[in-house]
């Protein structure tokens, strides 16, 4: 049953976002980040269960605490000057507000527990669209500071390292989202595109992940061998989204690693570059964790599919996941 008071802050959340991406006053942006806050909070609670309410209440006080840190910078900040140094402790407090609404580290332990208590929607939502504001309004500030150096490590180490361990599914791809942010806040400097590119293509695999998942009603590792033995396409496709979450070429998250790899190199940011490799590397490992329990127990599988709605759009999204080899190469050829 469609609930329409939803698809109300639903149309809210998304107008929060342009509003605070698209402002020229960091008052405006603050409004525009309150709008999308205000907003979300409804869509993540449900009355007949407990978990997604309790993890509405972590969000939004997480989300209240950073919203006041990033105001008290604003105002402090313009108080004292109109230009940013961008080594002032205040515009390192302004920074840090942005780094927890993302869920980046260290400022990211809310993030797997609101992850854990939410449904497959509400994940998609958090794992991408609640990232694009705070993102770019730290892209307004970009400038590779020390502060910001020692962020991308802490994160691609605690997103690799912490999510060995994990058995549900929504804190494994919690952890690989913070991982993934170090990537993404390296993939920012000097060119925004290479940014675009990886949260699309960061976007997309998320959504194939989570539409498999989703349709099998997966959300622990011990229902991968009960559920996905029983249907060998989404098995395949859920492989392969899988390592090209990890970046394993030839997928299409290669791609925007490769990017953001030649970025770093040309500026010469080599020590950046291979730590966040060999990190990546411990992420690769848990998502072969995944897929080799799959690949390695059989039992019954059935091919033919019952819903052909869905799985159309499944395959044709995850057709682009296959791509990325070709894509690769068209690219890289028009240079």
């Amino acid at each position: 049953m469609i609930k329409y008071y939803k698809i109300m802050f639903f149309i809210t959340l998304l107008t929060g976002t342009l509003i605070a991406i698209s402002s020229y006053s960091w008052m405006s942006m603050w409004i525009g980040l309150e709008i999308n806050l205000l907003s979300i909070i409804p869509l993540l609670s449900d009355p007949q269960n407990i978990y997604p309410s309790e993890s509405a209440l972590k969000y939004f006080i997480t989300q209240a605490l950073a919203s006041v840190i990033f105001l008290f910078s604003i105002i402090m900040s313009l108080n004292l000057t109109e230009i940013f140094p961008q080594n002032s402790v205040f515009m390192i407090m302004m920074n840090s507000a942005l780094l927890t609404k993302m869920g980046a580290a260290p400022f990211h332990a809310w993030f797997p527990e609101v992850m854990e208590g939410l449904n497959w929607f509400n994940c998609l939502i958090m794992l991408t669209w609640q990232k694009i504001a705070p993102m770019i309004l730290l892209m307004y500030n970009m400038k590779m500071t020390m502060f910001l150096f020692c962020i991308i490590i802490f994160s691609s180490t605690l997103g690799s390292i912490l999510g060995l361990n994990q058995i549900s599914l929504r804190k494994i791809l919690a952890y690989s989202s913070i991982n993934h942010i170090s990537w993404m806040i390296a993939s920012m400097l000097n060119y925004q595109v290479t940014w675009l590119i990886y949260f699309l293509t960061y976007s997309i695999i998320n959504l194939n992940i989570i539409l498999i998942l989703k349709y099998q009603n997966i959300y622990y590792l011990k229902q991968f061998n009960n559920t996905l033995n029983l249907n060998k396409i989404f098995k395949f496709f859920l492989i392969l989204n899988f390592l090209s979450l990890g970046g394993l070429p030839p997928f299409l998250g290669f791609l925007p690693k490769w990017l953001t790899i030649n970025n770093l190199i040309s500026n010469n940011f080599f020590l950046l570059s291979i730590l966040l490799i060999i990190f990546t590397l411990i992420t690769l490992f848990f998502y072969l964790r995944l897929t080799f329990s799959t690949m390695i127990i059989n039992t019954n599988e059935n091919l033919i599919m019952s819903n052909k709605k869905i799985n159309f759009l499944i395959i044709f999204l995850n057709f682009l996941t296959l791509s990325g080899l070709l894509t690769c190469t068209m690219i890289f050829n028009l240079n």
